[in-house]
């Protein structure tokens, strides 16, 4: 079985680092992007299998980075990462076919934990139609 290629988007060069070594750590090839613009080329390029994407980000951010991601692969499983959670950002998710939208920074969440879940879900249901 071949390892998932997850790519992580964040503008915060620790978050992507943290978070990466974290995932690479959970056996997963890692592809991390800086932003918005790079996350669209390696979506292109390397076609992921899941995608972990930030909320806020200057330039270019996750809903408008995510719809340009749709054009190219509308099925690609994506995790919205974000440290302001808004009920307004969550009301695009089906439109925009999140699987999730996990809070950054929270008292009542563990991020790695609710990640981890969350991506077991989604190598779930990837695993159900290969």
């Amino acid at each position: 079985m071949r390892k998932l290629h997850v790519l992580l988007v964040d503008d915060e060069a620790d978050f992507l680092d943290i978070m990466g070594t974290i995932i690479k750590g959970w056996g997963y090839d890692l592809i991390k992007a800086r932003g918005g613009k790079e996350a669209i080329e390696i979506v292109k390029s390397k076609k992921p299998d899941i995608v972990i994407l930030d909320y806020m980000m200057p330039q270019m951010d996750g809903i408008t980075t995510l719809k340009a991601m749709r054009k190219i692969d509308s099925e690609v499983p994506v995790i919205m990462f974000t440290a302001y959670p808004e009920i307004k950002a969550m009301e695009w998710m089906d439109d925009l076919k999140v699987s999730a939208f996990i809070p950054k920074l929270s008292t009542y969440t563990d991020v790695s934990s609710s990640l981890r879940a969350t991506i077991e879900m989604i190598i779930k249901k990837i695993r159900k139609t290969e």
